[in-house]
């Protein structure tokens, strides 16, 4: 899992199971103050994957581009 740190939030590599098997890469932010539940964006659309740690790494090379969140919790590239 692999994490970065942004003004308000924090994001990290995550993958989601996908029905009928499989997982989806995305990635999990969370506000840094007052915490509460992370908000999963799935990335990758239409890629699958049979493994959650192949899922995983596809988010982290995903991360890595990301430019930051928005004030409402939304990714921007």
């Amino acid at each position: 899992m692999a994490r970065r740190v942004f003004s308000q939030f924090e994001a990290v590599s995550a993958m989601v199971p996908v029905e009928g098997g499989g997982y989806q890469a995305a990635i999990a932010v969370k506000h840094l103050v007052g915490g509460g539940a992370p908000r999963f964006h799935k990335v990758l659309d239409g890629q699958h994957f049979t493994s959650a740690v192949a899922a995983d790494t596809a988010a982290s090379a995903e991360l890595d581009r990301l430019q930051g969140v928005t004030e409402d919790g939304e990714l921007f590239w």
